[in-house]
């Protein structure tokens, strides 16, 4: 039986003004950075309670949700009727399944670190992707482990931006840039976020 880190936290989870203030910072990195259609169907992977879909919504056709936590979907799920495109929740561990869409781009915040290993994910991103999709993958910088205060399944803490880029680049990903962000303040320390965008 898989483990809902998640379960208490989704209900308030929205209620973080420093998790959505890095959401908002995430979103318009995306924005600026990709060139988005209404005529596109993309993925979030790790979409939680949909912070970052639903500030991509507007500029897409679908988006198709991506998360292993039941109570995180739920959240997301009462969203529907709010949402500016076409919805679709998916509740797998993609790290152990495959999902047989193609996508035009791939999206993802503050999900990477809970992957053991991250050039398999973007392995699987490749082969998810139509030729010249495109992938915008949010993360921690490299910290020392103080981000996470509980367990939430964590497997990096953070990444070295270098780190990452070549995971992508072995994956078969082009035009690999990584930029800046957000912050994510804590009472522990303030935490620089990157954004890694590519194109098959």
């Amino acid at each position: 039986m898989k483990i809902d880190f998640f379960a208490e936290k989704a209900g308030s989870y929205e209620q973080n003004k420093g998790i959505v203030e890095n959401i908002d910072n995430i979103a318009t990195s995306i924005l600026q950075a990709v060139k988005l259609k209404n005529t596109m169907h993309i993925m979030d992977f790790g979409s939680g309670t949909g912070l970052l879909l639903e500030r991509i919504s507007p500029y897409v056709g679908k988006i198709t949700a991506v998360d292993i936590s039941n109570s995180m979907n739920r959240q997301l799920n009462g969203k529907r009727g709010r949402l500016a495109c076409d919805i679709e929740i998916k509740e797998i561990d993609l790290e152990k399944s495959d999902l047989e869409q193609k996508y035009n781009g791939i999206i993802s915040s503050m999900t990477m670190h809970h992957i053991q290993n991250i050039e398999a994910m973007f392995e699987k991103f490749y082969l998810m992707l139509d030729n010249g999709g495109f992938i915008a993958i949010s993360d921690l910088d490299r910290e020392d482990g103080s981000f996470h205060t509980e367990d939430t399944g964590v497997f990096h803490f953070g990444f070295e931006r270098d780190e990452i880029s070549k995971a992508a680049l072995k994956a078969g990903f082009r035009d690999i840039d990584v930029t800046s962000a957000s912050f994510v303040h804590k009472p522990q320390g303030d935490y620089p976020v990157f954004l890694l965008t590519a194109v098959r």
